[in-house]
Formats: structure tokens, C-alpha cells, sequence
């Protein structure tokens, strides 16, 4: 029986599914935000949620474990922009850092797509560009 077992497959290998989703988290990091399908989006959510509680820690330890989660030529620049950007925003922040927007299903094969984005990251950016607007238009 399947009684208390987390996570789920995605009809992938172990490696297969373990490395999916450090490129997946990568992604979200770097463009704060992705449109995938729902499973995926639901398990992305599990492991940037534990990079950003990592990142928030601020501290040596914290960093080795994003290194240890997210492998490849970007890591370091994803451990900075982790701990330098993401982290100290969500400071007072306990938990759901991410938000699953559903989406309109595939045209190609009907399955169900999700936006996920950071939370409260894509008002701080509308800002900073209204503001850069304003001292333009003066």
C-alpha cells in the first residue's frame, strides 16, 4: 500500500525527477517565476520553499545546502541571488513564499499548466520601474 509517501513520481527515474527539479527550482530563481504543468508546479513548490527557508538563514550552513539541492554551472550565481535577494525578502515571512496560479490546459495534450511565482516579489519590481519612470518623466 502507498500509506505516507511523499512527493510524487512524475514517471520519471529517481535521478531523472531529482535533477528535473533543481532545474526547475534554477529557473524559478532566476525568472522569479515559470508557467509548467500542475505536478511539476506542486513539487517545484516543496523544494524552493526549503531553498528559501535555507536562504534566509543567511549563514554558511545555509548556502552548502542550496549547493547541495541545486547542482550545474549556475549554482553559485543561484546560492548568491538566493541569499542576497530572495532571502532577505521574505525575512518576516514563516512559510508560502510561492504561489500556484492554474492555468489554461495545453492545446497539444490537454494537460494542466500552472503559473509559479515568487510572492510579493513581482510588486517590488513594479515599483522600482514605476519609480524609475517617474524621475525619467521629470
Amino acid at each position: 500500500m502507498r500509506h505516507y509517501k511523499r512527493g510524487r513520481k512524475l514517471n520519471r527515474t529517481s535521478s531523472h525527477r531529482k535533477a528535473l527539479l533543481s532545474n526547475l527550482a534554477c529557473s524559478l530563481v532566476m525568472h522569479k517565476q515559470i508557467i509548467t504543468t500542475e505536478p511539476k508546479a506542486k513539487e517545484l513548490r516543496r523544494v524552493s520553499e526549503r531553498l528559501v527557508t535555507y536562504a534566509k538563514k543567511d549563514n554558511l550552513h545555509g548556502r552548502r545546502l542550496i549547493l547541495k539541492n541545486i547542482k550545474g554551472k549556475l549554482s553559485k550565481k543561484i546560492a548568491n541571488i538566493l541569499m542576497h535577494e530572495i532571502g532577505p525578502n521574505y525575512k518576516d515571512r514563516s512559510g508560502g513564499y510561492t504561489r500556484i496560479i492554474k492555468l489554461n490546459n495545453r492545446k497539444n495534450d490537454n494537460s494542466k499548466m500552472c503559473l509559479i511565482e515568487f510572492v510579493d516579489f513581482n510588486s517590488s519590481n513594479e515599483e522600482n520601474k514605476e519609480e524609475v519612470k517617474e524621475e525619467s518623466t521629470k
